[in-house]
């Protein structure tokens, strides 16, 4: 039990690491404790080692809003939090909506791990169905997103853009880590760039909750819970397109999108394992490490490694809330035109680390994109055609 308990709390720990350093991935730590596994397996078991590895994946998906609110430094995960966040930041409810993000988590592991036993029931059944028909799913939401849209001749056009930008840096072989520019130029740079140009200025944040009726709650929970059960079994497919799925579902207030964002992001993660187990295939990267670690993955390694997803996740919701109110008081003791300034280097710097030069220029492409995309008022979640475009075309061919 104590091995168990040291595991969960030094997996906490590095997630909680790896969610508020931009750039440091989970999947990223899970390779380096796999190639370093001889070493760790002198003084501990391969399920402590999954333990580990679950715990640190939960909690990252809890904390690693706060960069994403608070710096505009996204990753695939929370991308789309940006927009509403960076929204609400600048209304001094910063805290609020990271919160908002908390309580989508929290609820949506729970609603998660009460529905394992009938994904366990169904998904060996639903699964070779749900791949043949993945693209038209993703086809038909592509164009009920761009019908809904007022400018749809400048929304097709946006989408296709950055589907071709997503196409081209996907599969350029000298690129490592391709998502990191690509996601942090058309999400973070490009909106940090215009708050530098238009001086914008951050209010006093206020340490309060942000109201979110039960109604618009509820809707935010039901819809992640669909689309992200829909993309967790599938390769190609992750958190980001998840949230797009779930704007089929009606509007939701950008209050209630950061719920359903936190919710997707942790029911993404969590029900990768249980993929794991369900049809033998990982879906994520700590997934695929895990796999590598534990052989034989019965219901009994399953049950454990859900159980250390459960404290993670709680023990989260407190760090990353006590985190968010550190980062809410002392962000406005600091020169915001001078703290873009300062990440929009340090994610230029980060982009030639992980992803070498051919990665500056993906991240000005993209953030090219995310300019012009704000500057004809179209919708940015059109954006995310860099990962929808492609996703289609692997289900299609």
């Amino acid at each position: 039990m104590i091995n168990i308990i040291l595991a969960i709390a030094i997996g906490i720990i590095a997630g909680t690491l790896t969610g508020l350093i931009p750039g440091v991935h989970i999947n990223l730590i899970a390779l380096l404790l796999f190639t370093s596994s001889a070493f760790f397996l002198n003084f501990t078991t391969p399920i402590m080692l999954a333990i580990f590895i679950v715990s640190m994946a939960i909690t990252h998906t809890v904390v690693d809003f706060i960069p994403s609110i608070f710096l505009g430094a996204p990753d695939t995960s929370t991308a789309l939090s940006v927009l509403p966040g960076h929204k609400l930041l600048l209304k001094g409810q910063g805290y609020g909506a990271v919160k908002l993000t908390v309580i989508g988590s929290f609820f949506g592991l729970l609603i998660a791990l009460a529905l394992v036993p009938f994904f366990i029931a169904i998904m060996p059944v639903f699964y070779p169905f749900l791949i043949k028909a993945m693209a038209f799913i993703l086809i038909a939401i592509f164009v009920f997103l761009i019908m809904k849209e007022k400018k749809k001749f400048l929304a097709f056009f946006i989408f296709s853009l950055s589907g071709i930008l997503g196409i081209a840096t996907l599969n350029f072989t000298l690129l490592k880590q391709p998502l990191f520019p690509l996601l942090s130029g058309l999400f973070g740079i490009s909106l940090l760039s215009i708050s530098f140009i238009k001086n914008v200025k951050l209010p006093e944040q206020k340490i309060k909750n942000i109201k979110v009726s039960k109604k618009q709650t509820i809707k935010a929970l039901g819809a992640s819970i669909f689309s992200s059960s829909l993309v967790s079994f599938l390769p190609g497919v992750g958190s980001a397109q998840a949230a797009v799925i779930s704007t089929a579902f009606g509007k939701l207030s950008r209050k209630a999108f950061l719920i359903l964002l936190g919710a997707i992001n942790t029911i993404v993660m969590a029900l990768s394992f249980v993929a794991l187990y369900t049809i033998q295939k990982p879906r994520t990267g700590s997934a695929v490490i895990i796999s590598k670690f534990l052989w034989n993955f019965n219901l009994q390694s399953l049950l454990l490694l859900l159980a250390a997803a459960l404290v993670a996740g709680s023990v989260a919701v407190f760090i990353t809330l006590a985190l968010a109110r550190v980062f809410a008081k002392k962000i406005v003791k600091i020169n915001y035109k001078l703290l873009c300034i300062v990440i929009i280097c340090f994610i230029s710097i980060l982009t030639v680390i992980l992803s070498g030069w051919f990665g500056l220029i993906v991240l000005l492409t993209a953030t090219s994109i995310g300019i012009t995309t704000s500057i004809m008022g179209v919708k940015k979640m059109h954006m995310m055609g860099a990962l929808l475009f492609p996703t289609i075309l692997f289900y299609l061919f």
